[in-house]
């Protein structure tokens, strides 16, 4: 489980993306708890950004894919609306240890 940025990095409301030993996920803070995920729509198996860090629809509130719009809840990863409905991002473990997020790949 490797350490992959501060935890003082991501602000309450902020996703950001991350590559590593050729996995590609992104971590999403909402309420003061981290959600990480494999960066890798259910549908069509594309990055969900539409630019770097940017996971979050425009309210903030949900997980978007920028290929086709579905969108996804950010505390389980299911999709709500879209092509790909019914089905989830696959989680990814996720820990704060000393002020370090680490990541179980």
């Amino acid at each position: 489980m490797p350490a992959i940025c501060k935890d003082s990095d991501l602000q309450e409301g902020q996703s950001r993306g991350f590559e590593l030993d050729g996995h590609s996920f992104f971590i999403v803070r909402q309420q003061g708890t981290l959600y990480a995920y494999r960066n890798h729509c259910p549908h069509l198996g594309v990055n969900l950004e539409w630019m770097p860090d940017q996971f979050l629809d425009s309210d903030g509130r949900l997980i978007q894919c920028a290929m086709h719009g579905a969108l996804f809840l950010i505390e389980s990863g299911y999709c709500v609306s879209g092509p790909c409905t019914g089905q989830s991002l696959t989680p990814l473990p996720c820990e704060v240890r000393d002020d370090d997020i680490w990541i179980e790949l």
